[in-house]
């Protein structure tokens, strides 16, 4: 991101900021001075038109994209791409951590292509992170290729126990991208990854390795790219996120299955999140349950708020809600996250 994009950023989460703390203290005061809300039009007959509903800010600073969110005791980490280059051009991944989903502490770069991970030097793309056996598995998308990483700790030191690609590009039809492995309650790991096609397969129980002869194609309809696992109530459902992220209409939809290896069936009721208003391209998300209770959240990107494309996006978290039937409700992106009461 550029000084002057990170300025603008800045300036206009802190003008929205001080516009709702001027109408909180004085709505007179504001009112007589004319103040307005960033999206209203003030026109020269005096007349203005209504300001669109407020998101709110994102959960990290500056422009990061494709988070992977996960609890790990009583610490939530959220695990992004860094953004705001021309046809995604990281080289690196770090982590964040937080206590109650608001107030995020940023751990650094927690694994470098090129340098910890010597088969590649480029495109770190969308990561997601599982533990398993007391270590922490890094899975990474570099250069079309699946990659993993081991730390004994959530945020690294990571190294690659491989030196290789897990699963590499041109093995199986799609962009080899977008990992997600999911644990089971009975220990059982599987991956899942994809581009344009979505594939399944159980990780042998060193977490990194499996039997290429065990991965099956599970691509639901509407399929494109950021396939997502959880459990619940023994229902396993499969998201992901359909459209090209440079789309505006970017959005997230699911299925179920009675089996991580599927097939899913999407439902009816989708997409479970997208846009609205000023969010736009809400989507390649992550879910995550607070332990012990039946409360979930998603964190999602979309297009950065004022001046925001598939290149530079913020990260956001929601909650996420199911109806009595066990259905995924739609996320309302203009509530924000937070733990009640703080963790």
């Amino acid at each position: 991101m550029s000084r002057c994009s990170r300025t603008l950023h800045r300036l206009f989460w802190a003008g929205c900021v001080a516009l709702l703390l001027a109408g909180a203290v004085n709505a007179d005061a504001a009112q007589a001075s004319q103040t307005t809300h960033p999206s209203t039009a003030l026109h020269g007959d005096g007349s203005t038109t209504m300001p669109q509903k407020m998101p709110p800010p994102p959960v990290l600073p500056g422009y990061h994209a494709d988070p992977h969110i996960a609890v790990f005791g009583d610490t939530y980490y959220i695990y992004p791409t860094t953004d705001g280059s021309e046809g995604w051009a990281s080289t690196s991944f770090s982590c964040m951590s937080s206590k109650d989903l608001v107030h995020w502490r940023n751990h650094g770069v927690i694994l470098r292509l090129g340098v910890d991970v010597t088969w590649t030097d480029r495109n770190a793309w969308a990561p997601a992170i599982a533990t398993k056996n007391g270590k922490y598995y890094f899975y990474t998308s570099a250069a079309q290729n699946i990659g993993v990483a081991v730390a004994d700790t959530p945020h690294g030191p990571f190294s690659d126990p491989l030196g290789e690609p897990l699963v590499p590009r041109g093995r199986w039809p799609g962009q080899t991208i977008d990992p997600m492995v999911f644990v089971d309650d009975n220990g059982s790991a599987y991956l899942y990854w994809g581009q344009g096609n979505c594939y399944v397969v159980k990780l042998n129980e060193d977490m990194i390795s499996f039997d290429p002869e065990g991965v099956r194609r599970i691509t639901p309809p509407g399929y494109n790219e950021g396939a997502f696992v959880i459990k619940r109530k023994g229902t396993y459902y499969l998201m992901w996120s359909e459209y090209d992220t440079r789309d505006p209409r970017y959005s997230v939809a699911y299925g179920t299955s009675d089996s991580p290896m599927g097939p899913f069936e999407k439902a009816d009721e989708n997409p479970i999140l997208k846009g609205e208003g000023m969010v736009q391209g809400a989507g390649h998300h992550s879910v995550v349950q607070v332990p012990g209770r039946d409360i979930w959240f998603v964190a999602y990107h979309r297009f950065a708020i004022p001046d925001g494309s598939g290149y530079k996006r913020e990260t956001c978290i929601s909650p996420m809600r199911f109806g009595p039937d066990g259905s995924i409700q739609k996320v309302n992106v203009f509530e924000p996250a937070a733990l009640y009461p703080p963790q």
